[in-house]
């Protein structure tokens, strides 16, 4: 545990030194001022001097004032005991300010590793993971693993503290301080019994944490479906179930928690009450060094209970600790890692050599033992039914995946030892599931570039056949459009991810289904947009509809991830194979 907390400071590795620092000083200054309340009872009574003699700290402090009269000391002591509080809590307040400033940074770095390592992990691992779980690491558990961090810091001041208030207390008398460390540790492993079940509880607000995260995620993504199906009783009712196990869990754990405090002052003051009877009892001398004594116990109670409480809170935050650094672990997680090479450009072919995808090991080939080539500067269509592997052969190559036999080359090159920004940087994809962000469409379409001027933007939204509807939306091209571009129809969405793709201007097109879901009427437009801005790019196109890949340079046909025909329109229909099958079945069933 300790461990994984000190990770999270290792950009940082000088600030648990002065954290560490301050808190000595801090704590130093406060024992001192303390200590200076033997003298000053003893400058009330100066009879009692004597009966103390002998005492290391005692003897210390008398002659630091041996050049004051008992008089005098009633007045300079105290001044001497405030300057001392005065400057201990502006070290207290130091260290505060301090740990606010480090508590802020290392907040903001955590939450940008994790959204790093999002951003860096093979899809193979996310598509494995709950979005809600993963959403929920994020933004919960990154906020209760740096409360962990503020808690390992007050554990290590209040350390220091208590070391300074021991210290002073030995120096008083070793046999009481004996005493009082074996009741202290009696307290202790009866609260350890009472929060016992802390760490078990704190693992189950982690579950329930990701259990909620996932019912809002959902909620949201699919409020439409849920209305559709009449589900709201039903969500409402998850909704609540998971809610509720988060209240009980959290509940148990604040009851836990907020019994140590009550716990620990009842036993300590009975500990406090209990030696001062019996010392009063033995002898009444040494009044001044006692009453000192039990002060600094006094101040020493809340130390304790801080070390006991953060001991409990640590214990309750461990479960959010992991679950981060699991997740920011790399070790045991698959990476797309990108190569050397910068992509020069497409000039003769992209091409599969006896290429081979699982999703998972015990699954079935997505594709199997392909070999292909996809000529550059032409239009290469895939078809084939649904599991054909169509949609798996278009991630290998935008290399989302990497491929598990095979190879794919560019031009000759590896895909794999080219870099993936470069590589990436030359394409651009129109799929079916259009995904627009609720940010205005000046800045959906902006982007594929984002340094497109308004005048750029304008021409690719023209070329897209968008510009007119977005003229007619509230605020035009400063329209928001909300989450996943609720405002706008499924054309409309399509279009405004055609501009995105057409201001990108890239070398590599990739339509993955973009018109099979849409209207007669929008795919027109579509097909339109897209036969003028495809002239003279390397142009691969996934479809069902099959009117839209009549004009393909080639067609590969696809089936049980398996090149099984190949050839132009013609060619494939002349085979009588699937090809032809399929042709014959949509145009049968189309309208006339």
């Amino acid at each position: 545990m300790f461990k994984k907390i000190a990770k999270l400071i290792k950009f940082y590795p000088w600030a648990i030194p002065i954290i560490i620092t301050l808190g000595i000083l801090s704590s130093l200054l406060e024992g001192f001022g303390i200590s200076l309340f033997i003298p000053f009872l003893q400058s009330l009574s100066p009879s009692s001097e004597q009966a103390i003699s002998g005492n290391h700290l005692i003897d210390f402090l008398n002659q630091l004032l041996t050049s004051f009269h008992s008089s005098q000391r009633i007045t300079i002591i105290p001044v001497i005991i405030f300057i001392s509080i005065l400057f201990k809590n502006a070290l207290a307040y130091a260290n505060s300010a301090f740990l606010a400033w480090l508590n802020s940074r290392l907040n903001h770095r955590l939450r940008s590793q994790i959204y790093s390592q999002l951003l860096r992990l093979s899809y193979s691992y996310l598509e494995t993971q709950d979005s809600g779980k993963l959403l929920n690491t994020l933004a919960k558990e990154t906020w209760q693993t740096i409360e962990a961090l503020g808690v390992f810091v007050n554990l290590i001041v209040s350390s220091c503290t208590t070391f300074v208030y021991v210290t002073l207390l030995l120096l008083l008398s070793w046999q009481l301080t004996l005493l009082v460390g074996v009741i202290v540790i009696l307290i202790s492993l009866i609260i350890q019994f009472v929060t016992r079940k802390a760490k078990a509880l704190g693992q189950q607000a982690v579950q329930v944490n990701g259990n909620l995260g996932s019912r809002m995620y959902e909620g949201l993504a699919g409020m439409r479906t849920i209305r559709a199906f009449g589900r709201e009783l039903y969500e409402q009712q998850q909704f609540d179930h998971a809610s509720q196990q988060v209240r009980d869990i959290f509940m148990r754990l604040d009851l836990i928690s907020w019994s140590v405090g009550p716990l620990y002052e009842v036993l300590s003051a009975l500990l406090v009450l209990s030696i001062m009877v019996v010392a009063l009892l033995r002898d009444q001398t040494t009044l001044p060094a006692l009453l000192t004594f039990l002060l600094i116990l006094y101040r020493l109670q809340p130390q304790v209970q801080i070390l006991q409480g953060s001991r409990v809170k640590l214990l309750m935050l461990s479960s959010s600790v992991d679950d981060v650094m699991y997740f920011l672990d790399p070790s045991d997680k698959p990476y797309i890692h990108s190569g050397s090479v910068s992509f020069p450009g497409l000039q003769q072919a992209i091409s599969l050599d006896s290429v081979s995808f699982h999703y998972n090991c015990q699954d079935k080939a997505a594709l199997n033992n392909i070999s292909l080539s996809i000529p550059s500067g032409k239009t290469t269509a895939f078809v084939g039914p649904s599991g054909a592997g169509k949609s798996t052969l278009i991630n290998l190559i935008c290399r989302f995946y990497d491929v598990t036999e095979g190879e794919i080359f560019i031009d000759h090159l590896p895909l794999r030892e080219l870099d993936l920004v470069s590589w990436r940087s030359r394409m651009a994809i129109v799929s079916q599931d259009v995904y627009i962000f609720s940010n205005t469409v000046r800045d959906n379409i902006a982007y594929g570039r984002l340094d497109a001027t308004e005048d750029e933007i304008i021409a690719a939204a023209i070329q897209a056949n968008a510009h007119e509807f977005i003229l007619e939306l509230p605020e035009c091209y400063d329209t928001k459009l909300g989450d996943r571009g609720v405002r706008l129809s499924g054309g409309q969405r399509q279009r405004i991810a055609l501009a995105r793709a057409i201001i990108r201007n890239p070398e590599i097109l990739i339509l993955d289904e973009a018109t099979n879901a849409l209207d007669t009427i929008s795919e027109h437009l579509i097909q339109e947009a897209l036969e003028t801005f495809s002239h003279n790019r390397t142009v691969i196109v996934i479809a069902h509809r099959l009117s839209t890949i009549e004009k393909a340079d080639q067609i590969i046909v696809l089936d049980q991830g398996q090149v099984v025909e190949q050839g132009n329109l013609q060619h494939l229909l002349q085979l009588n194979g699937l090809f032809a099958k399929l042709h014959r079945l949509q145009y049968h069933h189309s309208p006339s």
